[in-house]
């Protein structure tokens, strides 16, 4: 799925996230949509899109999105340069302006759902509600044996049979939301060596780019002193744990 759906795409997110808007009732799940996305997530190589995240606090940041099975990556170019690199069950989150690295276990937060190897959407992660709209598939999910720790929600374009992911929902625990849109979606990218790696300094974007439009952004270097911070820029260091910022 290369540039062919991509403006579809793009009229699908001029409202945000429409699926929300979707009329059919969450109560039935439909095991053929459950098996469709389960394939897609377990199948999909080499993503990237251009993302647009709002944090609980209602700030806004801007960047370029990557997902591999397994693995995601967020490189933000606002607030200021910061990246999230997601694998192997554990997130770290380095922001260059304020030099802190947070780490965060992710066995008890909603995106974990979607970053298991292989994805299963049976047994231990319960699928919660399907809904459709024009073109648009929307399935949330939680975990089976405490689904108060967190509610993951995917919303998909769906033209012709074939998804395409364009929205993430993540509703932790107290009920912080944190929403991502995809536009410019594209598969296929080539990620070298290291690219999820989650022990990778934030250096220049050249250094470690991937051979996919769009990842030109400039970044710094993270200096000596690290501090532990929170998922809310542009907030300073909050008091509470990274593990209440919604992930």
């Amino acid at each position: 799925m290369s540039g062919g759906g991509t403006l579809s795409r793009r009229l699908f997110l001029a409202a945000p996230l429409a699926v929300a808007a979707c009329q059919a009732s969450p109560g039935a799940v439909d095991g053929h949509d459950v098996a469709r996305v389960e394939r897609y997530l377990n199948t999909t190589r080499g993503l990237t899109a251009r993302v647009v995240q709002t944090w609980p606090d209602g700030g806004v940041g801007e960047g370029m999105f990557a997902y591999e099975p397994g693995h995601l990556r967020l490189d933000y170019r606002t607030p200021h340069p910061m990246r999230l690199v997601a694998a192997g069950g554990h997130l770290v989150f380095r922001d260059a302006q304020r030099q802190s690295v947070t780490r965060m276990n992710l066995s008890h937060q909603p995106l974990g759902l979607l970053l298991a190897t292989p994805v299963h959407l049976g047994g231990a992660v319960m699928v919660t509600a399907v809904r459709h709209g024009a073109n648009v598939l929307q399935i949330s999910m939680a975990r089976s044996d405490n689904p108060s720790q967190g509610l993951l929600t995917l919303g998909f374009s769906d033209f012709a049979g074939q998804l395409s992911l364009v929205a993430i929902d993540l509703l932790d625990e107290r009920h912080n939301s944190t929403r991502l849109h995809l536009t410019d979606i594209r598969t296929g990218a080539d990620f070298p060596p290291g690219f999820f790696s989650l022990d990778a300094p934030l250096l220049a974007a050249r250094a470690v780019g991937v051979r996919a439009r769009g990842w030109g952004v400039g970044w710094c270097r993270t200096g000596p002193g690290l501090r532990r911070a929170g998922l809310h820029p542009p907030l300073p260091c909050p008091r509470r744990g990274p593990g209440r910022a919604g992930w």
